[in-house]
């Protein structure tokens, strides 16, 4: 028996996104084919939920005895992106468990009503110390149910 082949992954619109961060390409983004580099997306991604949840005072990267570890990352392309263009990072939770988060990211052109490229990642909480899960702390859950 083989499996159903999946649906191609399609662009999505602003609207399901909770939050937004720009982010300006750099320079050094670009690969030698003139557009930025694959890699680059998923450092956009850390930026959008790190600095999102920062800025929400739900993440203490220095003192926080709770961190974040990401165990899984996706992402699909649909238009390229290059330097120097203004990336904006739309941003929600797809799923909140008891110590981990699923997050979704949409990366629009600065201005454009559709995704250049969508995805993923998990994070697991863990007690800094132990690495072991934890549970989320309760200022980290109330941010992350807002994204839902």
């Amino acid at each position: 028996m083989t499996d159903p082949i999946p649906a191609k992954p399609q662009p999505e619109g602003r609207g399901g996104y909770k939050a937004f961060r720009a982010i300006p390409t750099r320079w050094m983004d670009n690969d030698a084919y003139g557009h930025v580099n694959n890699v680059v997306y998923y450092s956009w991604f850390d930026t959008a939920v790190n600095a999102h949840l920062i800025e929400q005072g739900a993440l203490d990267i220095h003192q926080g005895e709770t961190i974040g570890l990401v165990i899984e990352t996706q992402c699909n392309y649909f238009a390229p992106v290059e330097f120097p263009q203004v990336v904006e990072a739309g941003l929600r939770v797809a799923k909140l468990g008891s110590s981990s988060v699923r997050y979704e990211v949409g990366l629009f052109l600065q201005g454009e009503s559709m995704t250049a490229a969508k995805g993923h990642f998990i994070h697991v909480y863990v007690d800094r110390a132990s690495r072991r899960p934890t549970a989320l702390p309760q200022r980290l859950r109330r941010v992350l149910e807002a994204l839902q």
